[in-house]
């Protein structure tokens, strides 16, 4: 019998009733009576799984947590002196629990509620799951997650909000980060790279909410992209030509599309002896480059004070003698400070925009812009952005959950009040789906030539026109003599 068995085995015998029937003398049955008609009700709500081993681990965990105190978050202890005290406590813990537990049980307990408390609790086994693409934590009962771009709901729980609330602490102190009733939410990061939000009541009326955006332990190459068919062969030529040709590329995308995966596949293109000063609100990126200086904005401390915003950043990047910007998001004023470095000298730059489609990628700088406060008319906002941009790349997730990027679209100028846009690439939904419902089109090429192409023979880079849907020039046969 194991551990979980005995102890329920156990809570059993110490609970047992007599069995009513057995006391109870027989009755002499009644006549035959038409049963009522049944009424149909609700069906009960269905308890949390819950066993004896579980309400141990939970007793030795909140025990635990009384014995620690601050010490869980001690910014002077090591990994491994934080371990070394938590092992030493559990042992103190199980044993005035007084449960019967052979060596083995004893050991597994304890390694559990290690893991448990110096990990992430319940949500270690979906952050070592690479299957795993996100973790949305709805409240203590509902952790959903992302697989294949489809969100399903998982049998992950916390013992309690207190509990949850231990795991949101532990990621954001680990960061410099706080996030308490003052200030209720929070952008972080994991060891790994990985993004977490979380926000706390009372602004998350339904329970503390987290959501966590994993990233692969090894960087996705441009290889990996065509292979899940966010990019084609030919699209991934052109964009290796727009970023060593040093053409500013803004990434356009909904939330979830994979902007930053892509942003760091073209970071990949740039050549090795060039110095890249990448700005972020939580760093990301994992540039593989050898001259990278990367910078993080920093929120407020608890007086409201010491903020250094991305706009800051962008402006003291400028000093740092970069040959290239990568900003990991346009989200304010500081789309003005980037195009104008864009309009100066700092070609090949690289950033991403939340948008639905390239007109409405250029239509959302314009609005960013605005909000730097600075009273610009509209058409000299339009001619900053028209000879800033050279290329936006649309990312779109589809019904099927994957990414696929729907449009490479050069953008040519001013015509009138009107920035003007011309599309190298399409994706075409005309080829249907398949019978699971995963699309069958691509990527294909309009046929147009963009503008920028001259470019590429200016850096001698070679390209080939089956690239934009031309055929291959055919070669001079000479005359058989």
């Amino acid at each position: 019998m194991n551990l979980a068995d005995r102890l329920t085995a156990a809570a059993r015998g110490r609970h047992a009733v007599p069995d009513p029937a057995a006391a109870t003398p027989a009755v002499p049955s009644l006549p035959d009576v038409p049963a009522p008609r049944a009424v149909p009700r609700p069906p009960a709500p269905v308890p949390p799984p819950t066993d004896a081993l579980g309400r141990l681990k939970d007793r030795v965990a909140t025990a635990l947590f009384e014995r620690m105190g601050g010490r869980m978050n001690d910014p002077n202890l090591s990994e491994d002196q934080l371990r070394a005290l938590v092992l030493g406590e559990l042992d103190e813990v199980v044993e005035q629990e007084k449960v019967p537990l052979s060596t083995e049980e004893r050991a597994r307990l304890t390694a559990e509620l290690a893991d448990d408390v110096l990990g992430y609790g319940p949500l270690q086994r979906l952050l070592d799951d690479d299957a795993v693409s996100e973790i949305m934590v709805n409240g203590p009962d509902s952790v959903y997650v992302e697989r294949a771009g489809k969100l399903t709901r998982t049998g992950a729980r916390f013992a309690s909000e207190e509990h949850l609330r231990r795991v949101i602490d532990r990621i954001v102190s680990r960061v410099g980060r706080r996030i308490d009733e003052s200030s209720p939410l929070v952008d972080a990061r994991l060891a790994d790279g990985s993004r977490v939000n979380a926000i706390i009541p009372p602004l998350a009326f339904s329970g503390s909410t987290l959501t966590i955006r994993k990233f692969a332990k090894d960087p996705f190459t441009v290889e990996d992209l065509i292979g899940f068919g966010t990019l084609s062969p030919e699209m991934s030529e052109l964009l290796r030509a727009c970023v060593e040709a040093r053409l500013n590329v803004i990434v356009s995308g909904g939330t979830g599309t994979g902007k930053t995966t892509l942003l760091n596949v073209l970071s990949s293109f740039i050549p090795e002896d060039e110095r890249i000063v990448t700005i972020e609100d939580a760093v990301e990126l994992q540039l593989q480059q050898e001259h990278v200086v990367r910078l993080e904005s920093r929120p407020p401390n608890i007086e409201g004070r010491g903020a250094v915003t991305i706009r800051d950043l962008v402006r003291n990047s400028l000093r740092m003698r970069p040959d290239r910007i990568v900003v990991g998001e346009c989200r304010g004023g500081e789309s003005l400070d980037m195009l104008q470095a864009m309009n100066t000298g700092h070609d090949g730059s690289l950033s991403t925009v939340h948008a639905n489609s390239p007109r409405d990628a250029i239509a959302r700088l314009e609005t960013l812009v605005l909000m730097a406060g600075m009273d610009l008319p509209l058409r000299a906002i339009r001619e900053q952005i028209a000879s800033a941009v050279d290329v936006v790349v649309q990312l779109t997730r589809l019904r099927d959950g994957t990414r696929r990027v729907t449009h490479v679209t050069e953008v040519q100028g001013m015509e009138g009040e009107t920035v003007t846009l011309q599309d190298a690439f399409l994706f075409d939904y005309a080829a249907g789906v398949d019978a699971a419902g995963r699309f069958l089109g691509k990527p294909v090429p309009t046929g147009v030539r963009p503008r920028f192409a001259d470019r590429f023979a200016e850096f001698g880079i070679p390209i080939s026109p089956r690239v934009f849907g031309m055929p291959e020039p055919v070669a001079a046969r000479g005359w058989a003599s």
